[in-house]
């Protein structure tokens, strides 16, 4: 089969189209032949070696697809089934083999290519949302990059759970896809001071919660923006890590709470994760959640696709198709 690897570390160009053994199915795991898989940043920092992972590899760990074979004990999984999943090693790739309880079935209503881009960010924005900082009616959040692939259903979420929603943008364009998802305001960040225009829509109260995925040119500024006690939510860092911090910031800015937190711990058991996609699932049938599909390249233009989404240029979700 082809798949795309990463035999040394750098950037887009190390990402080769390979010939690469047809993968089996071990005990409790099941074979999938890969619709569409997901990228997203954590892909780019892997390839680059901020991540360090052993080469070589197969990037990629988002997809949907169907499922070809299973192994031994896979019980409630079929040949034929349609499947989405995330924290899947090797999905740039035209089959991947995964743990059988990993994979989530797609229900009747939710198209293939909609659930293999909504798993990552989806289930992201939902523990952001429902478990980190669980908003309810008359919290305020800031959201960065709201019509990113994260911050427009973290908006959407958000909303229907009765917060308002401030939300940064670039241009104009994306301030638009960030109001058409609920935001309440907009802030276009590279015209005003962030932290200054949340003090003026807040009324200097600040807000309850700040998510930021954009990291080091954001996050002390996006600390001013919070009221006492209020949370930042550091998940992403697109602008490149956080320096060290004396914990003595968070006491004079306001006795404020700092989380860095990630998908794995939040979707730890096999329940937790139903519950999550069974949700997004739900509001994706029923009409509720809108998922964006930005654009869909092929495998082999992997290179493309990573410095597409590296230059900030997404409008929602970007697919590989094998």
């Amino acid at each position: 089969m082809q798949a795309i690897q990463v035999k040394r570390h750098g950037g887009p160009e190390v990402l080769e189209l390979t010939e690469v053994a047809d993968p089996t199915p071990g005990p409790g795991e099941a074979v999938v032949a890969v619709t569409v898989a997901g990228l997203n940043f954590i892909d780019v920092y892997q390839r680059s070696g901020a991540y360090p992972v052993a080469t070589p590899f197969v990037p990629g760990s988002e997809g949907a697809g169907t499922v070809e074979a299973v192994g031994d004990g896979v019980a409630d999984l079929a040949p034929g089934d349609t499947v989405a999943w995330t924290a899947v090693p090797g999905s740039y790739a035209e089959k991947v083999v995964a743990p059988a309880e990993q994979l989530v079935k797609v229900p009747e209503g939710v198209d293939v290519r909609t659930a293999g881009a909504v798993m990552l960010q989806g289930i992201t924005a939902h523990y952001l949302a429902l478990s980190t900082f669980p908003l309810c009616e008359g919290h305020t959040a800031l959201v960065y990059a709201a019509a990113g692939g994260v911050g427009h259903l973290l908006t959407q979420i958000a909303t229907r759970r009765g917060a308002r929603v401030i939300g940064t943008a670039s241009s104009e364009e994306k301030a638009a896809l960030a109001r058409s998802a609920g935001a309440a305001e907009v802030i276009r960040y590279r015209e005003v001071d962030v932290a200054e225009a949340v003090a003026e829509l807040t009324g200097g109260v600040g807000v309850d919660v700040v998510y930021d995925s954009v990291g080091a040119d954001t996050f002390e500024r996006s600390l001013d923006c919070l009221r006492p006690r209020g949370m930042m939510v550091l998940y992403g860092q697109s602008s490149g890590p956080v320096p060290p911090l004396d914990p003595q910031v968070l006491n004079r800015k306001g006795s404020l709470y700092l989380t860095r937190p990630t998908i794995a711990h939040y979707t730890a058991t096999r329940e937790e994760l139903l519950w999550r996609t069974g949700d997004l699932f739900d509001w994706i049938r029923a009409g509720e959640l809108e998922v964006r599909v930005d654009r869909t390249w092929p495998l082999a233009e992997a290179a493309e696709a990573h410095r597409y989404i590296a230059a900030g240029r997404t409008r929602g979700k970007v697919l590989l198709e094998p």
